[in-house]
């Protein structure tokens, strides 16, 4: 068959990646209800190869909806509940001495998987925390000096609980900036709320995936297809400008104690492209910068504490940010 163009001049397998994609809201809401954008902020890590932070109070859905997205995507996925006794082998494996042919032999640690569910992070010592940044960073795991590769794709998602501290350990900045995306997920709305208890006394199983109807509606080939697009999608002097602009702004804030690095403005400006693509263009606009600055930089800055104690928020900085940096036209 002949390739056709879509309306962004892609081919036809770009555009086929496209609406594979865009069908997943539709296919992860069978299990997870009002959360679209979240599931939007996960199909831009996996296009951007990036690492997701996703942080809500206990009980919004945050591993139903990552299980409901690997399963959408037919992608393997493994959970690992952090807790303050969790050795950094039991996340990247370790070597194990075989009796029957008296050598050691490697078992591949919950690391090696395509979608990798770390959950309530911040409750596993520095330690333990810091055995994921090979992984995330290099996208490899070194054992007893070998190195070796994770599948491909692969994302860490990671969650953490925002309003109980005790016991846990606040990730390191290095850590923090390693994640493409911080997510927050919000309590339902009343609407959305009635609508989850209606399925559940309807039957629905949350640990069921198959019987609430998630089917694959994309897969590697699509991903890898739809990653090869994002990377066409144009950037002009003025945009690229824009997000140096908004990045050096936090660096000079007087709210602030540490602004955006240079590689948090290589991370909005691949966010960016990923969105504008998603939205079925092949060229960035300001707009596509403002939608995607409050996920991409909220946990590369640091509140003075003076600033916090005036109710000052990470989100509210960037916003006056980008409410004061001149839009290019």
């Amino acid at each position: 068959m002949d390739p056709t163009t879509d309306n962004a001049g892609y081919t036809g397998d770009a555009g086929a990646a496209r609406a594979s994609l865009e069908a997943l809201r539709a296919e992860i809401a069978k299990a997870v209800v009002g959360q679209d954008p979240a599931v939007t902020g996960l199909v831009v890590a996996l296009l951007c190869r990036g690492h997701v932070l996703l942080e809500g109070v206990p009980g919004v859905a945050k591993t139903l909806l990552v299980r409901a997205l690997a399963s959408a995507l037919e992608l393997d996925t493994k959970r690992v509940q952090f807790t303050p006794d969790l050795m950094p082998s039991d996340i990247t494996g370790s070597l194990v001495f075989d009796a029957r042919t008296a050598e050691f032999s490697f078992q591949p640690g919950p690391v090696f998987t395509n979608l990798l569910l770390a959950d309530e992070i911040n409750r596993t010592p520095p330690k333990t925390q810091s055995s994921l940044l090979e992984a995330m960073e290099e996208r490899q795991v070194t054992v007893d000096g070998t190195a070796r590769p994770l599948p491909e794709p692969f994302l860490v998602a990671a969650t953490q609980n925002p309003v109980e501290y005790e016991g846990t350990y606040p990730l390191p900045e290095a850590q923090l900036d390693r994640f493409l995306l911080k997510l927050t997920i919000p309590l339902p709305s009343r609407e959305d709320e009635i609508n989850v208890l209606t399925r559940h006394s309807e039957g629905f199983n949350p640990r069921d995936l198959r019987a609430a109807g998630i089917r694959p509606v994309a897969g590697p080939a699509d991903l890898e297809a739809a990653r090869d697009a994002v990377t066409k999608t144009a950037v002009s002097p003025e945009i690229t400008g824009y997000v140096v602009d908004i990045c050096r702004a936090t660096r000079e804030s007087p709210s602030l104690t540490l602004g955006v690095s240079p590689r948090g403005a290589t991370a909005l400006l691949a966010t960016a492209r990923a969105w504008a693509w998603l939205t079925c263009r092949d060229y960035v606009i300001p707009d596509d910068v403002k939608a995607l600055a409050l996920p991409t930089l909220r946990h590369r800055i640091q509140l003075r504490p003076e600033a916090e104690m005036e109710g000052v928020t990470a989100d509210s900085v960037i916003n006056a940010i980008l409410a004061h940096v001149p839009v290019p036209r």
